[in-house]
């Protein structure tokens, strides 16, 4: 799209997709604008993993296990910290457009960069959609005359608008939103640890409630490691901001930074939380299934309880549509630079803004939210599952790749790992086992197996895609 205050030029590409020169309507060969300071890097990471999985999705996966959901929450994030650190040594060592996408494809070759890339940008755009409408239904809490597809799209336009003037707009708005996200996870836990050493007023306090209702681990080992998969997913996006920093003023140390606070992050938000809903409300009542973070506020008198912790998922619901279009977009510029993607996406605004890699994203994550009106029941469930697995596929990719990038860096270039994976290359290894251990229990459990395999069909068709394309190029 190009506007009156928006001239947008495309700059010419060589035979690989890659620039070769040119004019540009905002910087001069076609480059990112730095736009995205030091403070919005440290909150795009600080928040990126809080979202409405954790607010609403880490229910189910106490209802399943009771309060070893802990340990399921903690299993996840370590696995998350250890693919994480992987990444961030290959972004600072080798930074690149599209993070680990190029990495990818130095490593695995062009059809696995090709494959992890196209993967990358659905699951975003599947995202879009799916925040959108979680965020409308919210908001018809609120208004509820208003038809949902209607709400969705509004909100998916404010923000695409949002993202539209720069990455800097795009970075202050998921600083506000990590900022209250963030804020609200640290009260909730202020108010849990009143409560369970007895401060709170009539608080029964203790940890009896892990272990009175059936025990700590009621439905078994089993459904403690089962639980692991979808909690790998609930942190899915903590990748982001090293896709970021091909935007960032400070791109090593922004990434580095970021990674080294994931610990506390991943310990802090998620597994400290969780014990506190677990620890203070029966892991079977039917709010904590609903609700859990809801039902820790009403067990504590907490005054308009739902309406509070409404916004706080709206929130988060937000952010996580907003980074979704930031980064979809990003994914999909960074695979024209190596002609994976059409040329024409490769534009930018004067404010440096691809924006046709955005509206792309955007009309896909519109086509989404009429299917969810339209058919709910087949062609937007078909998409839900189809994208499920996805992010599993590219964090294995992604610890796959660090094994063979970091043995071509210590042979040619060894100064330029100054942020290193522990105990390489034993640690590597038991992280890409334990991650292909996590994409083949999704082809067993119940809860799971539908998403494993339509994820699979997708990879199926982006292979086909590939083949097409090279057909053409080598024809």
């Amino acid at each position: 799209m190009s506007t009156g205050t928006s001239r947008e030029t495309a700059p010419a590409t060589g035979p690989d997709g890659g620039q070769a020169g040119g004019q540009d309507g905002g910087q001069a060969g076609g480059e990112l604008r730095k736009g995205l300071r030091r403070r919005h890097m440290s909150l795009i990471a600080l928040g990126g993993v809080i979202g409405a999985g954790l607010f609403v999705g880490s229910g189910v996966v106490i209802r399943a296990t009771g309060p070893a959901a802990v340990l399921s929450f903690l299993a996840a994030g370590l696995l998350t910290v250890l693919i994480m650190r992987m990444l961030a040594e290959m972004t600072v060592a080798r930074p690149a457009l599209g993070s680990f996408y190029a990495h990818v494809r130095e490593t695995l070759g062009h059809r696995a960069g090709f494959t992890v890339g196209w993967l990358y940008w659905y699951f975003f755009v599947i995202v879009v959609a799916v925040e959108a409408v979680a965020g409308g239904r919210i908001v018809r809490l609120w208004l509820p005359g208003v038809p949902l597809w209607a709400v969705s799209l509004a909100l998916m336009a404010l923000l695409t608008a949002t993202n539209m003037v720069s990455a800097r707009s795009f970075g202050e708005f998921e600083y506000w939103f990590s900022s209250v996200k963030v804020i609200a996870i640290v009260v909730f836990l202020f108010l849990g640890a009143l409560y369970l050493t007895g401060l709170w007023p009539q608080a029964d306090g203790g940890l009896a409630h892990l272990t009175d209702s059936g025990g700590f681990a009621p439905a078994g080992v089993g459904a403690v490691l089962a639980a692991v998969v979808p909690c790998v997913g609930f942190f899915t996006g903590a990748e982001i901001v090293t896709i970021a920093a091909a935007e960032s003023v400070e791109p090593e140390r922004a990434v580095a930074a970021a990674i080294r606070s994931i610990v506390l992050r991943v310990v802090g938000f998620y597994v400290l939380s969780v014990l506190v809903v677990v620890a203070v409300v029966p892991w079977t009542s039917p709010a904590v299934e609903v609700s859990p973070y809801a039902a820790v506020l009403d067990r504590l008198d907490v005054p308009a309880a739902a309406t509070v912790m409404n916004a706080v998922v709206l929130i988060a619901v937000l952010s996580c549509l907003n980074s979704a279009l930031y980064t979809s977009s990003r994914m999909l510029f960074a695979l024209t630079r190596n002609g994976d993607a059409p040329r024409g996406f490769t534009r930018l605004s004067r404010g440096g803004v691809p924006r046709r890699a955005l509206l792309a994203g955007t009309s896909a994550g519109y086509l989404s939210v009429i299917a969810a009106w339209a058919s709910p029941d087949v062609v937007f469930r078909f998409l839900i599952n189809s994208y499920g697995a996805i992010a599993l596929f590219v964090y294995l990719a992604i610890a796959v790749a660090q094994l063979r990038l970091r043995r071509k860096l210590e042979r040619e270039e060894p100064q330029r790992l100054t942020l290193r994976m522990w105990l390489f290359p034993w640690l590597s290894r038991a992280t890409v086992a334990l991650m292909a251990a996590v994409v083949v229990a999704m082809a067993f459990l119940p809860d799971s197996r539908a998403q494993f395999w339509l994820s699979l069909l997708t990879v199926g068709l982006v292979l086909a895609a590939y083949e097409v394309r090279r057909r053409r190029a080598t024809g």
